[in-house]
């Protein structure tokens, strides 16, 4: 198979359809709000779909993004790979749900394809990457089982060992170092898949949609269940404050935010992640033997949930 733009039009063609049917679905589930949609263009190079649904029933924001970008890879990329002058291709979706009720977890995830090139326009490396990871603000021990049951389902039509090995990744990718704590209850996060001996990129592709594929049976059901449940303005609180822990990692740690900024992405893009209402409150500590400090318990060792 010839991979010099087959592979990524291939998943772009992927994540295209995978956008519209997420943003169709979560439409339904809010049964308020629509997605705004925003075309943009990166002068450099390629562009983007930002969908982006704010105020709902359901939804207080998030965004369902794709984007494909390519041109030169910049200096500082260009140190962090370790290559001399190279030139690059990135497509993926990237979607956050921040949801109105506390009781109803955020979630992340994300879909990627990446191919360098020499000055020839030769293909000299090519991976994907990708994941999807659960923050909730009050602990469902049978939600958490849910999502990674979903998860582990998915890696296992691929390989024994992927759900072991991308949960275990995902617990260390999304650890809030400087808090001492993990930013939710994982999932999977995988990068750099590349050919190997037991899979090619053909391989790979497949894999990764599966796991796209298997998102909104993981995360609808969830919301679906725990909507409707009424909360007072000390959830809410609690919410707040935890949504700050969320911000902490996404401009603190996140590989991706840092990635946008310095391939000069397009900031509203990057920043569609960050909640609308937050609280940093000096020193807090939730009550002992509150659900609230179950959740921190939680939150200081990764849990096996399948």
């Amino acid at each position: 198979m010839d991979n010099t733009s087959s592979m990524k039009d291939k998943f772009y063609s992927y994540i295209q359809n995978l956008q519209d049917t997420i943003t169709k679905k979560l439409e339904e589930v809010d049964g308020i709000a629509t997605f705004q949609e925003d075309i943009w263009k990166r002068p450099e190079g390629g562009g983007g779909r930002t969908r982006v649904i704010e105020n709902g029933a359901v939804f207080e924001k998030g965004g369902v993004n794709i984007s494909a970008v390519h041109g030169e890879l910049p200096k500082s990329m260009q140190n962090y790979f370790g290559v001399a002058d190279a030139d690059f291709f990135a497509c993926g979706l990237s979607l956050v749900l921040h949801p109105k009720n506390p009781f109803v977890p955020t979630v992340h995830a994300n879909w990627r394809y990446f191919e360098m090139y020499d000055k020839d326009g030769t293909i000299v490396d090519q991976w994907f990457g990708g994941g999807q990871d659960l923050t909730p603000y009050y602990l469902f021990e049978e939600d958490a089982s849910h999502f990674h049951r979903v998860c582990q389902e998915a890696c296992n039509k691929h390989h024994h060992d992927f759900y072991e090995t991308y949960k275990e990744k995902c617990d260390t990718y999304f650890w809030n170092a400087h808090r001492n704590e993990a930013r939710g209850i994982g999932g999977l996060f995988f990068d750099y898949c590349k050919s190997n001996n037991e899979m090619d990129i053909e391989a790979w592709f497949n894999f990764v949609t599966e796991i796209g594929d298997s998102f909104l049976k993981g995360y609808v059901p969830i919301v679906t269940k725990r909507k409707d449940i009424p909360y007072q303005q000390e959830h809410r609180d609690w919410q707040e404050i935890r949504r700050g822990r969320y911000v902490e990692f996404n401009l603190v740690h996140d590989k991706g935010t840092l990635f946008g900024l310095k391939t000069n992405g397009r900031i509203e893009s990057i920043l569609m992640s960050l909640p609308p209402h937050v609280q940093w409150r000096y020193d807090h500590h939730p009550e002992k033997g509150s659900e609230e400090e179950k959740l921190i318990q939680v939150l200081k060792h990764p849990v096996a949930w399948v």
